[in-house]
């Protein structure tokens, strides 16, 4: 499978991880084997529709928050992300972006 594929298996992993629960129990809830969850969790396999909608329904979200991985992004990639906002943005708010970043430290 594609990169679509391995990135939307991490973010329902990461999503199915956030409310602690277990690959097993995801499956019971949404009708399906774990061997299949675990499949789909790998990128090796694309859930159906109808499992996706299952699937956000489980975890308390929208469908569309299942496709908002950029954060799985590579760093260097990230990088320049960040760099683009910083410089279309006002110098009042990259010395905000460096206060917040300042905290992270």
């Amino acid at each position: 499978m594609g990169i679509v594929a391995k990135k939307l298996g991490l973010r329902i992993k990461e999503l199915r991880e956030s409310k602690k629960l277990s690959q097993l129990k995801l499956a019971e809830l949404i009708n399906m084997e774990a061997s299949n969850l675990s499949k789909i969790e790998r990128g090796v396999q694309i859930p159906k529709e109808e499992s996706l909608i299952k699937i956000a329904k489980i975890l308390d979200i929208s469908i569309k928050d299942l496709f908002d991985y950029e954060h799985f992004e590579t760093k260097s990639i990230l990088i320049k992300k960040i760099n683009k906002i910083l410089e279309e943005s006002s110098t009042l708010n990259v010395q905000k972006f460096y206060k917040i970043l300042q905290t992270l430290q």
